[in-house]
């Protein structure tokens, strides 16, 4: 278990939610008897970083919308999330803006006709930039887990990418697979 008691499980996060339903993280924090919560800091159409690039399958000048958050458990930064769709999926919709999403994205990318069906993640341990270090309240030597994600749709068509870090010392990352 983490030192602060906390797993974290991706399943939940790419799952459509119900009409109503609020999003994934605060649900499974309240299950947990904790408070999740969320910040979003800003949205914008940019031009994609190289590793977003290759995440989404794009050239590297190509324009995707960006949704930086950070992600809180019981009122303490847990996680950043820079979070990249197309611009053709993204641009003119709740995505590009800084407002919360009912449900979450994933229900809104299903909403818009667009569900992931397959995801890869891959998760590397590294020292954190000072940005990162700052908004994370991490201490001087204090590593950070970076999860990229890359969510395809059943044309096996990337429609999000997410670069998530976390401080390393606070979270365990669980994985379940089924197979067939």
């Amino acid at each position: 278990m983490s030192g602060s008691g906390w797993t974290s499980t991706s399943m939940p996060y790419l799952t459509p939610r119900a009409s109503g339903d609020t999003d994934a993280w605060s649900e499974e924090a309240t299950a947990a008897g904790r408070r999740g919560g969320q910040r979003i800091l800003h949205a914008a159409e940019i031009t994609a970083p190289p590793e977003v690039a290759g995440l989404l399958g794009l050239a590297e000048s190509s324009i995707v919308v960006a949704r930086r958050r950070i992600i809180e458990l019981d009122g303490e930064p847990s996680e950043l999330t820079d979070t990249y769709y197309p611009a053709d999926i993204a641009v003119g919709t709740p995505l590009a803006g800084t407002a919360k999403i009912r449900g979450g994205a994933v229900t809104l990318l299903a909403a818009l006709g667009h569900v992931g069906v397959r995801v890869v993640e891959n998760v590397t341990a590294r020292m954190p930039n000072s940005d990162e270090r700052e908004q994370l309240r991490l201490g001087p030597g204090e590593p950070v887990l970076q999860l990229a994600r890359a969510t395809y749709d059943s044309a096996d068509r990337t429609i999000q990418a997410d670069v998530m870090v976390m401080p390393a010392g606070r979270q365990q990352l669980r994985y379940e697979i089924r197979i067939g």
